[in-house]
């Protein structure tokens, strides 16, 4: 009779872990449906944060104020997922102040659907695909070289008075993001033709 109960409970132990197995698989499914569909409408950058997770370059740049011309023509250039992608990735960003500089009407004309093309080319001239903190464009400064940037382009890197300016301009501060670093600038890079 012993052994008939403790079958009966091992049985019933196993429909029960079966079921709860089977019920937490399907929210895993579910979940992973809701992020693949979240990557087909939006492409990588349509993936939400996870709570607890250094956030990617480009969730930074929504989340400051400052960055807002940055974050209007990274959407217009439709270019989302070259600056959320893994990575390693260095991103010159440039401040609204930085977009102000360009002559009247520049910035306007640029978000038109008839510029994408050349305002995507504009933006990728600010990602170096490579891992450049601070530290190693000092060491780059020094070599006297030059950052290739996603554009084909290539920046020079240079020390003043222990100050880096990348491509003429002076980084202003260093984030690190979980896909590399944001480098703050006050001036737009627009590449020469």
């Amino acid at each position: 009779m012993k052994t008939k109960i403790f079958t009966v409970a091992l049985l019933l132990t196993f429909v029960f872990y079966s079921c709860n197995t089977e019920k937490k698989q399907e929210v895993i499914k579910s979940e992973v449906k809701q992020e693949v569909k979240a990557v087909e409408a939006h492409g990588q950058a349509g993936v939400a944060a996870v709570e607890g997770e250094q956030p990617n370059a480009l969730q930074v740049a929504k989340s400051i104020e400052d960055f807002s011309t940055l974050v209007a023509a990274i959407e217009a250039a439709g270019v989302q997922d070259a600056v959320v992608n893994a990575g390693p990735l260095t991103i010159l960003a440039p401040l609204n102040s930085g977009f102000a500089k360009l002559p009247e009407g520049t910035v306007e004309t640029l978000v038109k659907p008839e510029n994408k093309a050349k305002l995507a080319f504009i933006l990728v001239n600010h990602v170096a695909p490579a891992n450049y903190p601070i530290k190693q464009l000092k060491k780059e400064a020094k070599k006297g070289r030059k950052l290739y940037m996603a554009s084909g382009k290539y920046l020079v890197v240079e020390n003043k008075d222990g100050e880096i300016y990348v491509g003429g301009t002076k980084i202003i501060k260093s984030v690190k993001v979980s896909n590399g670093w944001i480098h703050v600038i006050d001036d737009v890079l627009v590449p020469a033709e």
